[in-house]
């Protein structure tokens, strides 16, 4: 770059441009003559920058410091800023990207590659070394296989900012299937990768924004890696006025991105779902939706406004059908190709998928040669879309119409009609209100009501006054309906599974198998599913009814905001906490968009802060349920069973994080309410004192804890039978007691038996099955069973990698306890490096348990004397001497 009259002058275009570019094409020019005094130069370069605006390979994709070197005839190459750059040694650049200039570095102490991404000549523009930071911290919050990782961040001497990240070798998704002559499975199988990446990072509320084939990488190994989170943007983020968001949007690639982007309107999920859409129409079609080459920017922006996309199907020749590439499959197989592409490309955002999830699981059943849960556009759909584009001449020719007609029939039908809708819910509410009335009496009506009816009797009672409802089949069905979800809140599973079950068919009798009033009964079906841990039917029978409410509802209805809470839930106890949170937040934003007071958004944002709490984010976790305790006082007041969750939430919370006697606080409270609302013999009293009990545990109060436990475990299998998470949570508890008191075959026994119902459970996959695995190693080692404890230990250090991000503090605890094992085993190098990696993870935690820490300390430092490394030792021993002399930690 020039001296101070060049960056002025570009400092100027930018400036002209962005005014530009938010007006309408034909009304620039004048704009820009007005503006620009008779600069007649200054027109030129602001319209050349118009004018690449619109292409594919625009120049504004090319970074800024760039573009002002061509306007401002700057022919020089960058050449490498140095050489050098802390431990890493710059060897070439690889390219320029939106922001900055990355370059193929090596870190010469490990050897290892990395991409160096640098701001150059960030001094042009204050919002691009905002960007900047922006991709830094987004990229700092994931943590996924196949999105390439940020390994360090600093600043040069002069402030301009660099990061580090994992180098990827690799080709772009579509070169790469193009070049491999890959089949469409395989295409797909990559594509999946590709939306896993996506539907990770809008779990942790980012929204990538500019997903396009050359910001996915395909390596040798056949793994993915998503790049280029320079425009993304975090979810809350997003609404924000349009013009404030312009500069971000006038960076994305125009052929890939959402209509709603391109008109510069609010974001969403359902943006990348479009992008991620052309992506997957490209890769089968091998070309991208719409040839915009040659095209103006008016033109191209009606294009991708305003025509819809040819089936991808119709852009493979004849000639690929009969060859080895994706085309070469049958005509059925094309049409779900095809439903995929254009459901997920649909200009109107609502009717794409409502989630990459949910993308993803039509994908899945494609390949699995099952029916698609997307449709194509039904008539119903298109004339309503017609009528709304042409409502006044609709509404004027209709009108004639129906005026002809309803003075015809307007009198004999709307009395008779009244008439009878009168008389029927006259008659149906006396039933209701006998119905009533019948419950509260005693056994006999002439010595008056009973004085002592309990719950129980009154809905058993309640049964069998539904039962003769015969002659009024659609109150029956909405009376077992309800009363098989008081049933289930009893804990009576039986009892609530044979009146929902009843519900069902008589509703489905009356109204249809695909009607609102069905999708009703699937959900409160689902829900007992879920409390049965019938994981697998309970996820069918929701996504069934959402399915059908989505079908014959408004997209605000809160039957949808309802079941979408309760799919998100079932995904939760299934241990999918990625797709639960994502789930949940849609949950959320349905309920908020009606009542952000309401009941149902409190339970919702509670299974979302329990996600959160399950995938190790603690911080999160206790904000949302802080939140949620506020709104349940609030709406329940001080002495509800909500208040109670949130309490023992908050109570679990405080216990990760090592701080046992502020838990117990919790927790007493919790029980206390739970019990004065339930009584002594419910679930939710067994749930309260399983988790009273796991405090006192850790607390050393063992006595206490073992008595009540037992009456929980008693209570639980009595309502879930011997195989269910609760009662293996019990259990989990019973065998740690056991192993205390030196009872280590009956703790064996206990925990044998939790991480068998585990398995059972969960199909042999959950990080439940890890801790059970753990717990029960830890009595092996204090048999003095060290290879059985190290097998155990190992077994559930896989089992965590397979269910938990890499950083999540169970991996700690873990390696800290197989360290120990080795330790005693005498192993030294081999229980140094176990406990140094717990040591390090443990370190990294937000709130790190100190009760760990230290033990991981007071192992390093024997470990290292053994290793006759004694400096090493006197470190560790200093540490736990500062930490010994602490004062106790502030409770929260």
């Amino acid at each position: 770059m020039g001296g101070l009259l060049d960056s002025s002058r570009w400092e100027r275009i930018q400036a002209l441009f962005h005014e530009a570019a938010a007006l309408p094409p034909p009304e620039q020019r004048g704009f820009l003559e007005s503006a620009c005094g008779g600069d007649d130069g200054l027109v030129a370069d602001v319209l050349v920058l118009l004018q690449e605006d619109a292409r594919g390979d625009s120049l504004l994709d090319q970074p800024l410091a760039e573009i002002a070197g061509k306007i401002l005839d700057d022919g020089s190459k960058p050449a490498l800023p140095f050489q050098e750059l802390g431990p890493y040694r710059v060897r070439r650049v690889l390219g320029e990207g939106g922001m900055g200039v990355v370059y193929l570095a090596e870190r010469q102490d490990l050897g290892s590659l990395v991409a160096l991404k640098l701001l150059r000549d960030a001094w042009l523009s204050p919002a691009r070394r905002e960007r900047f930071a922006a991709e830094q911290r987004t990229l700092a919050q994931l943590n996924h296989p196949s999105i390439a990782r940020l390994y360090d961040a600093d600043s040069l001497a002069d402030g301009t900012p660099y990061f580090v990240m994992e180098y990827v070798d690799g080709l772009p998704l579509t070169e790469y299937c193009a070049r491999h002559e890959s089949s469409i499975e395989r295409r797909l199988q990559l594509f999946r990768q590709v939306c896993e990446a996506v539907q990770y990072a809008h779990s942790n509320a980012v929204i990538h924004r500019d997903l396009k084939p050359s910001n996915i990488l395909v390596k040798p190994d056949g793994t993915i890696r998503l790049l280029d989170f320079g425009i993304a943007k975090q979810i809350e983020s997003l609404d924000v006025p349009a013009q404030q968001t312009m500069t971000g949007l006038r960076l994305m690639t125009p052929a890939y991105a959402a209509p709603e982007q391109i008109r510069g309107q609010r974001l969403g999920i359902q943006s990348d779902v479009y992008s991620l859409g052309v992506i997957l129409y490209e890769l089968l079609a091998g070309q991208p939706p719409f040839d915009l080459s040659n095209l103006a920017p008016a033109e191209a922006e009606t294009v991708l406004l305003e025509h819809e996309p040819p089936r991808p199907s119709a852009r493979v020749s004849h000639a690929s059908r009969q060859s080895s590439s994706p085309a070469s499959v049958n005509s059925a197989s094309w049409a779900d190709l095809d439903i995929l592409c254009l459901t997920a490309m649909h200009k109107d955002p609502e009717r794409r998928y409502r989630s990459v999830e949910a993308f993803i699981r039509d994908v899945d059943h494609y390949l699995r040669g099952e029916p698609l849960e997307a449709r194509p556009d039904k008539v119903s759909y298109r004339l309503g879309k017609f009528v709304r584009r042409n409502r006044r001449e609709v509404t004027a020719a209709a009108g004639v119409v129906l005026l002809v007609i309803g003075l015809v029939v307007f009198f004999t039908l709307r009395l008779t009609r009244a008439r009878d809708a009168a008389l029927a819910e006259a008659a149906r509410t006396q039933r209701i209100q006998r119905f009533t009335m019948n419950l509260f009496q005693g056994g006999d009506e002439a010595v008056g009501p009973a004085d002592d009816l309990r719950v129980v009797t009154l809905v058993d009672r309640g049964v069998q006054e539904a039962r003769v409802l015969t002659g009024d089949p659609r109150t029956q069905a909405e009376l077992y309906q309800t009363l098989g979800s008081v049933y289930l809140n009893l804990g009576k599973l039986d009892e609530a599974g044979k009146l929902l079950d009843a519900s069902l068919e008589q509703r489905k009798s009356l109204f249809g198998a695909d009607s609102p009033e069905v999708a009703e009964s699937l959900a409160a079906l689902a829900e007992l599913r879920d409390s049965q841990a019938q994981y697998d039917e309970a996820e069918k029978l929701v996504r069934r009814s959402l399915d059908m409410s989505k079908r014959h509802l408004a997209p605000n209805h809160p039957e949808i905001g309802k079941g979408t809470a309760l799919l998100g839930k079932i995904l939760e106890d299934r241990g999918k906490y990625d797709a639960a949170i994502a789930v949940l937040q849609e949950a959320a934003q349905l309920q908020s968009a009606s009542d952000s007071q309401s009941a149902e958004l409190t339970a919702t944002l509670t299974e979302m802060a329990n996600s959160e709490f399950y995938a190790g984010h603690y911080d999160l976790s206790e904000t949302i349920n802080q939140r949620v305790l506020a709104m349940d006082r609030r709406i329940y007041g001080e002495r509800h069973p909500h208040v109670a969750d949130d309490l023992i939430n908050l109570g679990a919370i405080q216990f990760e994080r090592g701080h046992f006697a502020e838990a117990e606080r919790y927790y007493r409270q919790g029980l206390d309410i739970t019990q004065s609302f339930y009584g002594t013999d419910h679930p939710a009293t067994a749930s309260a004192l399983t988790m009273l009990g796991r405090g006192l545990v850790s607390e050393k109060k063992l006595d206490e804890a073992a008595t009540l436990l037992q009456e929980a475990l008693r209570i639980q299998e009595k309502v879930f039978g011997k195989v269910h998470p609760r009662v293996a949570g019990t259990l989990n508890e019973l065998g740690k007691i056991a192993q205390m008191r030196g009872k280590y075959d009956e703790a064996e026994a206990d925990l044998t038996r939790t991480v068998e119902i585990y398995k059972s459970i969960y199909a042999g996959k959950h990080y439940y099955i890890g801790i059970a695995l753990s717990n029960l190693a830890g009595v092996f080692a204090e048999k003095k069973d060290y290879a059985q404890a190290e097998r155990l230990f190992r077994e559930a250090l896989q089992m965590y990698s397979q269910t938990l991000g890499p950083d999540h503090q169970l991996f700690g605890v873990a390696h800290v306890r197989l360290g120990r094992v080795l330790l005693h085993d005498h192993r030294y190098a081999e229980a140094e490096v176990e406990s140094r990696v717990g040591y390090d993870l443990l370190n990294k935690q937000a709130t790190p348990p100190e009760n760990w820490l230290q033990l991981a300390r007071t192992d390093l430092a024997e470990e290292y004397d053994a290793l006759r490394q004694p400096e090493k030792a006197v470190k560790f021993r200093s540490e736990l001497a500062a930490n010994d002399a602490k004062p106790p930690l502030q409770k929260n």
